[in-house]
């Protein structure tokens, strides 16, 4: 598989995750995440360890997510042997309001060769308040 194949085939498995998601399923990202993953959540103090603690998270997540639209921005994927770090803007519509993400996901090419994330980062755009 060529590099381009590779980032490909990486953005597909995360716009098909986010779909599932967008509409209350987190079971995309679950499909994707590796046994070994490490979670960083922008709304949780400290770092999920593991395929079982996010599962547990992820259950309380159900039906609760409803995005009407959403857009991936500039998606990036670097590729280096078995791994293949995608890096995006995220902006979803929620109603009247839009919410503005970073995130990070690293995968890691699996021995039967799907690509699994094994480290996802998230977190929140925000910005700024100048000094008065």
């Amino acid at each position: 598989m060529n590099q381009e194949s590779i980032a490909t085939t990486i953005i597909e498995l995360e716009k098909v995750a986010l779909e599932k998601l967008n509409k209350g399923n987190p079971s995309g990202y679950l499909d994707i995440y590796a046994d070994d993953i490490t979670y960083f959540d922008p709304f949780q103090e400290k770092r999920f360890d593991g395929f079982k603690s996010i599962q547990t998270f992820y259950k309380s997540l159900e039906g609760t997510i409803y995005v009407e639209q959403y857009e991936m921005i500039d998606p990036v994927v670097q590729i280096a042997g078995e791994l293949a770090v995608l890096s995006f803007n995220l902006v979803s519509h929620i109603g009247n309001d839009i919410f503005r993400e970073k995130c990070t996901e690293v995968y890691k090419q699996q021995p039967d060769k799907q690509w699994k994330i094994i480290h996802s980062h998230w977190s929140i755009v925000t910005s700024m308040n100048k000094k008065e």
